[in-house]
């Protein structure tokens, strides 16, 4: 039976956890994601599902508990923000090719630095390009709801156990400390050992009835080696571009102009969208919530018909690039507007710059 709860998005990221059976949560308290562990402590799930939550010393420590809990084949997890996640990049690297899963969560801030503890979302390059070594992709899902902040986290382990691969989900401050009424999820009881064996052979659980253990590792010292192991892992990303793309249309069909945003930046927008229809302006919105895989159908199939495209991003402008890559005609205007350093815009900020970026590309008002 689901509760109806009001709360905050990281508090509702708590209560998924426990509810859609989480075997652990390894943590280290940075603003504005601190109330995950604060939640989790306040739930005392050990109690009841036996999930196990810690506080380790720093985010290194974090997200290399992780590593160890996920080679068991354990459903674990950890949250952390912008500098936070910059410390377990190493470490989401080494997951990635041991092709371990898990779930991250990163409720960004504003940077560079230390920055602000305002909602950001500059922490588009660093999550969705790879922020550790080498060539690894994760799928990146980016809520814009506290609903989706509570679906989602059931959503990251699935994809994480599909593809044996860390799962993100990528919120940005608003989302994080905004209240709104959530459904919270029916709970889920933890897997057995057994159900674990049968479900991941993979896992390093010990000989048992095998004649050999299992060894993970992300080590290949010989370079054709690597090279195989690096081919077979880009067959897995191909095949993440092909079955995971999500996102939402809205007021697309006939839009002359298409504004392109995720997180608390789509929300916004949504209202933009609305009130530029009420004054005629033919203008949509394609909101991303796969990050990678990223919609580039999607984008490339408006700009058959679009006069351009506006990226809106509390950012300096990161995920414009995709767009850009996506809208694929150097002949169609792909601009951005955001704002950065914590401040949120405005949706009559981002009505404004639409319509200047209109009238300088022969929109008509």
């Amino acid at each position: 039976m689901e509760d109806i709860k009001l709360m905050k998005g990281n508090e509702v990221l708590a209560h998924a956890a426990v509810r859609c059976g989480a075997d652990g949560y390894f943590g280290y308290p940075i603003t504005p994601q601190s109330e995950v562990l604060e939640t989790l402590t306040e739930l005392r799930p050990w109690e009841t599902t036996g999930m196990v939550v810690l506080q380790a010393e720093s985010e290194v420590a974090s997200i290399n508990m992780v590593y160890g809990g996920a080679s068991a084949g354990k459903r674990v997890m950890t949250s952390t923000s912008s500098p936070g996640l910059s410390l377990m990049c190493e470490g989401l690297s080494y997951l990635a090719g041991a092709e371990l899963p898990c779930v991250v969560i990163d409720v960004s801030r504003g940077g560079p630095g230390l920055g602000t503890i305002q909602a950001s979302q500059a922490d588009y390059f660093q999550v969705v390009k790879g922020g550790g070594h080498g060539d690894y992709r994760m799928p990146v899902l980016a809520p814009n709801s506290v609903q989706e902040m509570n679906d989602f986290v059931d959503l990251a382990f699935e994809l994480a156990f599909k593809y044996l691969n860390p799962v993100m989900i990528l919120a940005d401050g608003v989302i994080g400390q905004m209240m709104e009424k959530v459904h919270l999820s029916p709970q889920k009881p933890r897997r057995t050992e057994e159900q674990i064996r049968q479900e991941c052979p993979w896992a390093a659980l010990g000989k048992g009835d095998r004649k050999t253990r299992n060894i993970v590792t992300s080590c290949y010292i010989d370079p054709e080696t690597m090279e195989r192991h690096n081919h077979k892992l880009q067959a897995k990303y191909d095949r993440m571009e092909r079955e995971e793309v999500r996102y939402e249309e809205m007021e697309t069909a006939d839009a002359e102009y298409i504004l392109v945003a995720y997180g608390a930046s789509s929300r916004i927008c949504a209202k933009v969208v609305e009130d530029a229809r009420k004054d005629g302006l033919k203008v949509g919105l394609i909101r991303p919530i796969t990050l990678f895989p990223f919609p580039t159908d999607a984008i490339r199939q408006a700009a058959r018909y679009a006069k351009g495209f506006l990226s809106v991003e509390l950012s300096m402008g990161q995920m414009i690039e995709d767009v850009k890559l996506a809208v694929g005609n150097a002949d169609i205007p792909v601009r951005h507007f955001g704002r950065t350093g914590g401040i949120i815009h405005s949706p009559r900020e981002v009505y404004e710059a639409l319509k200047q970026f209109m009238t300088e590309t022969g929109g008509k008002l």
